[in-house]
């Protein structure tokens, strides 16, 4: 018996002709069918079987298809599942998708595509049917009571990617939990990070854990790309469409048919791209340049961005139905400053791999004083800055105990008291002599200029407020107890400036002496 009549499907529409043209157009692929035409028929046949695929109308007379998909998930079945929504129903899309659904369908349906989402569905290797609690709704840190995600690819390896995300903070763990979660779907993914926090590493973790691990992972720079090549990079182009094109190419699309497309720095795309790019989105259909047929694609698309794509929609700048496309499920990258516990683990990650590719025998470790001076260093480049300092360190120092200076960093005081051996203090030295040990330290000299000095306190704790909350001065006031009309005072008597290059610094402003 063949692979296609082993799969057993349950189809559930309220309309009767629609249910029966489903079920001729499967039948005819040689799959089994069963059909229901409400909720309650199909959760009596759902107790009598298990399917390989449960396609489901969004509207039914006692329920909804929502209701289907929860019910499968809270009973951790194996069977995946395809929705049937209006026409242009974004909101039940996405909703769809954020319940679990592997796929979804627009209404009136194409039979063509029909065909191939159930078959793309039916490819996809079905999980176990007790899932594990990873995949639940409410996402929280692993506990003991609580098992850690599977970070196992199609193949049942360990992903490298996922395995790369170092980290034992609590922002750490949500992301992987959330990784292994969305894995499971076609639900397009935004990745959103500061630059340097690892967001292609966070894309291919999704990849290697989904079933399509074995297909083709592709990755494209939208801001590298020059306009007027993005049409024919994305979709190809034919022979002789334009001048230089000697050979037919296949694009961005065909290349990742079967896997998964990372678009980064997706705001960066101009908006007639961006219409482009949301049509092949929803029709899973590209047309090459030159070419007169569209061609299907089965492609899971992940994007990534620095910037605030709802302001860039607010802005004009960016497609609100194309973010709403892409924005399904999203996953926030944490800064490093924002978890600096992991710190050692990270350092000691990629000292292992600079050491390695270095040909050296023994790898660089870090002193109690370099750790120190990173912990408290800003970090505005993140991970991407923290990999320049080691590689630096590394290449220039002559040891392999990387010292605060090897990196190029002001030792901190309290580190420097700690590193100080006892074994230094000379012999002829009474205990009258030494400080005891509960004497409070020197205290630091008071500032010379008593308004500057806290104005820069001050600056600093805007600027970081305003980073943490991607610039949102409403969110970034909130967090400081101020109104956005007290935010805005603040930043203009201290030169906080907010723009598309991020937080700078610029000519003061004082409302209370510059007006006239």
């Amino acid at each position: 018996m063949s692979a296609t009549h082993q799969h057993r499907l349950l189809v559930v529409d309220d309309e009767p002709d629609l249910r029966t043209l489903y079920e001729l157009t499967l039948l005819r692929e040689g799959y089994h069918i069963d059909t229901a035409g409400c909720v309650d028929d199909a959760l009596l046949l759902l107790q009598e079987h298990a399917y390989s695929l449960v396609i489901t109308d969004m509207r039914l007379p006692d329920g909804t298809g929502l209701d289907l998909i929860r019910k499968l998930e809270a009973d951790r079945r194996s069977e995946r599942s395809i929705v049937i929504t209006a026409y242009g129903s974004a909101e039940n899309a996405v909703s769809a998708l954020k319940a679990g659904a592997y796929d979804y369908l627009t209404k009136p349906v194409d039979l063509k595509q029909f065909r191939q989402v159930v078959a793309s569905a039916l490819a996809q290797p079905q999980l176990p049917a007790s899932a594990p609690a990873a995949i639940s709704h409410t996402l929280r840190p692993p506990t003991e009571a609580t098992p850690q995600p599977t970070q196992l690819s199609a193949s049942g390896q360990a992903s490298s990617a996922l395995a790369r995300l170092v980290g034992t903070s609590q922002a750490m763990q949500q992301v992987r939990i959330l990784i292994d979660k969305v894995a499971r779907s076609m639900a397009p993914v935004l990745i959103w990070g500061e630059s340097g926090t690892g967001k292609e590493l966070a894309a291919r973790a999704i990849h290697d854990v989904s079933s399509r691990a074995s297909k083709p992972f592709i990755a494209v720079n939208c801001g590298a790309i020059p306009e007027q090549l993005l049409e024919a990079e994305f979709f190809g182009y034919r022979k002789g469409s334009f001048t230089g094109a000697n050979e037919d190419r296949d694009g961005f699309f065909q290349a990742a048919h079967g896997g998964t497309l990372f678009l980064d720095e997706i705001g960066d795309l101009p908006l007639p791209m961006q219409s482009k790019l949301l049509r092949a989105i929803q029709e899973r259909a590209v047309r090459a340049v030159g070419a007169t047929n569209e061609i299907h694609v089965d492609v899971r698309v992940v994007s990534a961005t620095h910037k605030d794509l709802q302001s860039e929609v607010q802005a004009g700048r960016f497609r609100q139905d194309l973010y709403y496309r892409l924005n399904v499920i999203q996953i926030t990258l944490p800064s490093l400053r924002d978890r600096k516990e992991d710190l050692p683990q990270l350092c000691q990650r990629i000292l292992d791999r600079i050491s390695h590719d270095a040909g050296m025998d023994v790898p660089a470790t870090l002193s109690a004083n370099a750790l120190n001076a990173l912990t408290h260093h800003a970090f505005d480049g993140n991970v991407r800055e923290l990999e320049n300092l080691l590689h630096r360190a590394v290449a220039l120092s002559n040891h392999n105990t990387l010292e605060a200076e090897d990196l190029g960093l002001p030792v901190h005081p309290a580190a420097a008291v700690a590193a100080e051996p006892t074994s230094d203090i000379p012999a002829a030295v009474t205990t009258a002599d030494v400080t005891p040990a509960h004497t409070e330290p020197e205290a630091a000299p008071l500032p010379s200029d008593l308004a500057s000095h806290l104005d820069r306190i001050e600056r600093d704790i805007l600027i970081r407020a305003l980073e943490k909350h991607r610039l949102n001065r409403t969110a970034a006031g909130a967090s400081l107890g101020l109104s956005l009309r007290q935010m805005r005072y603040r930043m203009a008597r201290l030169g906080v400036n907010v723009g598309p290059e991020g937080v700078t610094i610029g000519e003061r402003f004082d409302p209370d002496h510059d007006c006239e």
